[in-house]
C-alpha cells in the first residue's frame, strides 16, 4: 500500500512538473543580458539570468560592453536587459538613449548604494581634512601628489563611466581643476596601486562606490574617511540635493541600481517584466561576493558557484519571485 501511495505522489509530481514545463512563459524566447567590463557586476546579473531560465527563457551568455553601448543596445533591441542601471549616476546615458520611452525600468534591484571621495584616516586626522574643497590649498593638495607635479592625484573613473561625468563636474564646481588631477584608466588596476600606497603608509585620495570590494579592504571609519563636499553639484543642471538626513554631504545621493530592459520586449513578456520589478539584492551580499572575487575567487566558474550558492541560501525568496512572475503571464 505504501508503495502505491509513493508511486501516486511521484506520478502526480511528474504530471505537475510536465504541466508547468508546458506553461513556462519564456519557452522559446531568447534573452541577451549585458553588463560593463567590470566583472564584479556578473554576480547580480547571473542571479537575474537564472531566474529567467526558471521561467523558461533561453538566456544567452552575458555580453560585456561599455555602458553607453549597453544602453543603446537595449534601446534598439539588440540586447534585452542590464542589472546595473544606476540612478542618478547614469541619468545622462539613460535619457540620451530614449529614457522611459525605450526602457522598462520598474523596481529597485539594489538600494542605498553609496559613492564618494575618501582619503586615508591618518592624513585626515593629522591635517584635519574633512572636505574635498580643502584640496584647493596647494599644501594640502601636495600631500596626495604621486607624480611630482604639485597636484593631488585622485584615483578616479574609467572613461565612459557615469562617475567620470560627475567627478569632472565636481572638480570644476568646487574650483579644484588647478589642484586636483583626475586619474583615469583601469579602475581595478589603479585601486591596486592606491592600496599599495596605503600599505606603504603614504596618503591616498580616491573615488569609490558600493557595492564593491574596495570598502571591505579599505574600511571607512577604520582605514579611510569619506570627504564631504561644500555643496550639492550634479552634472547637467540636475536639481538633486545630495545632503543626507544627518546633514552630511558626500556629493552623491544614495543611489539605486535598476534592472533596465527593452520596453517593447517587456510589454510582450509580462512575466519577465514582473520579475524585474520585484527582484531585490542586498547591498551587503554583493559586497561580500565582490570581496571573494578580490581574494582570488574570480573565475567564471567560481562566480557561477557564488550565484548558485546565494540562490540556495535564499531559495524560498527566489522561488517566490518565480511564482509571482509566472502568475503575471497567466493574468495578462
Amino acid at each position: 500500500m505504501r508503495k502505491i501511495v509513493i508511486w501516486a505522489i511521484s506520478l502526480s509530481s511528474l504530471i505537475s512538473s510536465q504541466l508547468f514545463a508546458v506553461e513556462l512563459p519564456g519557452k522559446g524566447i531568447s534573452v541577451q543580458p549585458v553588463q560593463s567590463t567590470l566583472s564584479e557586476e556578473t554576480f547580480q546579473t547571473l542571479i537575474v539570468s537564472k531566474a529567467l531560465e526558471k521561467l523558461g527563457y533561453d538566456v544567452k551568455p552575458i555580453k560585456e560592453v561599455d555602458y553607453n553601448v549597453a544602453y543603446s543596445s537595449i534601446a534598439s533591441g539588440d540586447a534585452t536587459f542590464m542589472t546595473v542601471s544606476w540612478e542618478p549616476l547614469h541619468n545622462t546615458q539613460y535619457q540620451a538613449t530614449g529614457g522611459n520611452a525605450k526602457f522598462y525600468r520598474v523596481g529597485n534591484y539594489v538600494e542605498n548604494a553609496a559613492q564618494g571621495y575618501l582619503i586615508d584616516k591618518k592624513t585626515a586626522k593629522k591635517y584635519n581634512i574633512t572636505n574635498i574643497a580643502q584640496l584647493k590649498d596647494p599644501k594640502i593638495a601636495k600631500l596626495f601628489d604621486t607624480n611630482g607635479n604639485g597636484k593631488a592625484d585622485l584615483t578616479g573613473c574609467n572613461p565612459g563611466w557615469g562617475c567620470e561625468i560627475a567627478i569632472n563636474h565636481h572638480l570644476k564646481a568646487y574650483g579644484l581643476n588647478n589642484s586636483v588631477e583626475h586619474n583615469q584608466g583601469n579602475y581595478a588596476a589603479m585601486m591596486a596601486d592606491t592600496i599599495t600606497r596605503y600599505k606603504e603608509g603614504k596618503p591616498i585620495l580616491y573615488y569609490t562606490w558600493t557595492p564593491y570590494w574596495v570598502s571591505d579592504v579599505l574600511k571607512p571609519g577604520k582605514d579611510v574617511v569619506w570627504l564631504q563636499v561644500p555643496f550639492s553639484a550634479m552634472p547637467n543642471d540636475e536639481r538633486i540635493d545630495t545632503k543626507l538626513p544627518n546633514g552630511a554631504n558626500y556629493g552623491f545621493p544614495p543611489s539605486i541600481m535598476h534592472i533596465a530592459a527593452n520596453k517593447k520586449w517587456a510589454e510582450v513578456n509580462p512575466s519577465a517584466a514582473k520579475l524585474f520589478s520585484i527582484m531585490k539584492m542586498p547591498l551587503a551580499d554583493i559586497n561580500a561576493q565582490n570581496l571573494r572575487m578580490h581574494n582570488g575567487e574570480a573565475s567564471q566558474t567560481e562566480i557561477e558557484r557564488h550565484a548558485n550558492g546565494w540562490i540556495k541560501a535564499h531559495q524560498k525568496l527566489f522561488d517566490g519571485w518565480i511564482e509571482t512572475a509566472a502568475k503575471a503571464a497567466k493574468n495578462n
